[in-house]
């Protein structure tokens, strides 16, 4: 006769991760850390902080060259991708491509690690990016934890930058900055790399999963209504899109509807064509159009 393990059945599996019955959750994804380190080509050095113990929040702050030590730099508030449930601010992918973006734009970027399902399930995330935050805003006055961001950050010129799901607490938090301010810093712009906001049945099932307390498919942090998105706290935004992204479609819908709202700044949108979801970390990092999007990304935070 035989036997069977009920501890192994699956109960749901999605993209990024399956769930057995007895409640255990297996990601797909196995994620890599490196330390900190300067950068022998452009000079960025990085180091780590802790932003809060209970519960654990940190991030790793990439600081350009020093040419002149007077200078003040813009701040790339980013936060990484990966499905809510994997990734790091700590991977060799982030670490790579935050030193490739601190380099092109010449600016202090601070890379959230945030709480990830299932360990710390949705909203955690939402929370400890906007801790983050207020974190950053801690250095207004000069007298902040950080030396680094005392001395260089230019928290007039504040940027809040991330792909994928990311991108998606970026919006999140542009909205509550808009709603309840954030004195001492001035939210320049947005930049969103291949967002996400649902779209596709199995990508809202997932992260309706990994949110046990949701509003349904229209739950405004997966699907922002107009009113939220006429809150937004910044006068600037850039979308980048790849071609063949599966979440190009909603991408497209979250920028139409921007611009159907009533907050009145301005959106530029580059697309990359023949491309996929996150091509620039994961299959072509060093191809021409991920070169293309550190350039245009730099660009746009320079803007006058």
């Amino acid at each position: 006769m035989e036997s069977t393990n009920s501890n192994n059945e699956v109960a749901h599996k999605f993209r990024f991760f399956k769930a057995y019955k007895d409640g255990r959750v297996e990601i797909f994804y196995n994620t890599q850390k490196v330390p900190p380190s300067t950068d022998s080509v452009t000079g960025v050095q990085s180091k780590d902080v802790i932003i809060s113990s209970e519960p654990a929040v940190s991030a790793r702050i990439f600081l350009p060259k020093i040419h002149d030590p007077t200078q003040k730099f813009p701040v790339l508030f980013y936060i990484h991708g990966g499905g809510f449930c994997f990734e790091s601010a700590f991977s060799p992918i982030f670490h790579k491509h935050l030193t490739s973006l601190a380099a092109e734009a010449n600016a202090i970027a601070v890379s959230v690690e945030y709480g990830l399902f299932p360990d710390r399930p949705i909203p955690a995330c939402y929370d400890d990016t906007w801790a983050a935050l207020k974190w950053v805003q801690s250095h207004s006055t000069r007298s902040g934890p950080d030396p680094w961001m005392n001395l260089y950050a230019d928290l007039d010129r504040v940027f809040l930058c991330g792909d994928s799901g990311g991108a998606n607490m970026c919006n999140n938090l542009a909205v509550r900055v808009g709603s309840v301010g954030l004195p001492g810093v001035k939210v320049a712009g947005m930049v969103m790399v291949h967002p996400f906001f649902g779209g596709l049945a199995v990508d809202d099932e997932m992260w309706l999963y990994m949110c046990p307390e949701n509003g349904g498919v229209q739950d405004r942090r997966l699907r922002p209504p107009a009113e939220d998105l006429a809150k937004l706290g910044c006068e600037r935004v850039l979308i980048f899109f790849a071609e063949k992204d599966h979440l190009r479609e909603v991408g497209q819908w979250y920028c139409d509807e921007l611009k159907k709202s009533e907050w009145g700044g301005s959106v530029e949108v580059v697309e990359h064509e023949d491309e996929f979801h996150e091509f620039h970390l994961l299959s072509e990092p060093e191809g021409d159009n991920a070169l293309d999007l550190i350039k245009r990304f730099g660009s746009f935070i320079n803007q006058n």
